[in-house]
């Protein structure tokens, strides 16, 4: 059987070390490669794939824009309005395990925190996830920072279809130096933004007490590393890439329980074999 993950750029994706590391745990002799295929290639490449296909996994640009190509959707992606995950068979079913792959990472890394207040550094699919995932631990307030605010669009109509929606906020990112001490009384950050971006920012919200930042490659990045140096609890990329992955083989290959601590430990030996120039 075959499952892979899809993307523009894909080369530098952890997911295959992950999901290889669970098929070898659970005895699986199935293949899982990583694809590089565009917005515009993916109807394309949906329509090719053979019956010995059994899953994908989707990054950047393909959450938003498989939608319209599946059959069905779980209720997480039709709420997101994105879909990571793509379970095939008789049908083309998307689903998100970035929300609740999020609200384990956290708390598995911050289980006595309070969620209230959230920053959230972004506006893509990842930031709606975030929005989602922590409504879902209770948070009742987000500030959105965008580079633009017309991104947030989907995720403010996301947090909306809610049943008890957090009051959201959208301000542009560069107000966030000047906000400072308004972001810095929230109870959790998370950062979908670029590492190169966060400099101006990382001083600004190392002293927010959870400090969640979705990259996972390269690590550290500057916000982690001075939330890091501030003694608050940092999340990680890889935590909530591994939560998701764990997930996602669930889905794909219908075995009760992913290998998490065996799919973690692949995706940290693949970051230590990769070298940084800075």
């Amino acid at each position: 059987m075959r499952c892979a993950v899809l993307g523009s750029p894909i080369a530098h994706s952890l997911s295959p070390s992950l999901h290889r590391a669970a098929y070898r745990a659970l005895g699986l002799d199935w293949e899982y490669d990583a694809v590089e295929v565009t917005e515009e290639g993916l109807p394309e490449f949906l329509a090719g794939l053979g019956p010995e296909w059994r899953g994908l996994s989707l990054t950047m640009p393909l959450k938003r824009v498989v939608m319209p190509l599946l059959d069905e959707a779980s209720e997480t992606a039709t709420l997101a309005g994105a879909a990571n995950t793509v379970v095939l068979g008789d049908r083309r079913t998307g689903d998100n395990t970035d929300v609740p792959g999020m609200r384990r990472a956290l708390r598995e890394r911050a289980s006595a925190a309070e969620f209230g207040r959230a920053v959230v550094l972004g506006g893509g699919a990842t930031a709606t996830s975030a929005v989602l995932a922590l409504a879902g631990l209770g948070c009742r307030e987000v500030t959105l920072y965008a580079r633009e605010p017309a991104r947030t669009a989907e995720t403010v109509a996301a947090a909306g279809r809610l049943q008890s929606p957090p009051r959201t906020t959208v301000r542009r990112l560069d107000e966030l130096s000047r906000e400072s001490a308004g972001a810095s009384r929230a109870d959790v950050v998370v950062s979908t933004i670029p590492a190169a971006a966060q400099p101006p920012y990382a001083a600004e919200l190392a002293g927010v007490p959870v400090v969640f930042d979705v990259i996972y490659d390269p690590w550290p990045t500057p916000l982690s590393e001075a939330a890091a140096a501030a003694g608050r609890t940092v999340v990680s990329g890889l935590d909530l890439l591994v939560h998701q992955a764990t997930l996602q083989v669930e889905l794909m290959t219908g075995c009760d329980e992913a290998p998490l601590e065996e799919m973690r430990r692949a995706g940290l030996e693949a970051l230590s074999g990769r070298s940084y120039q800075t």
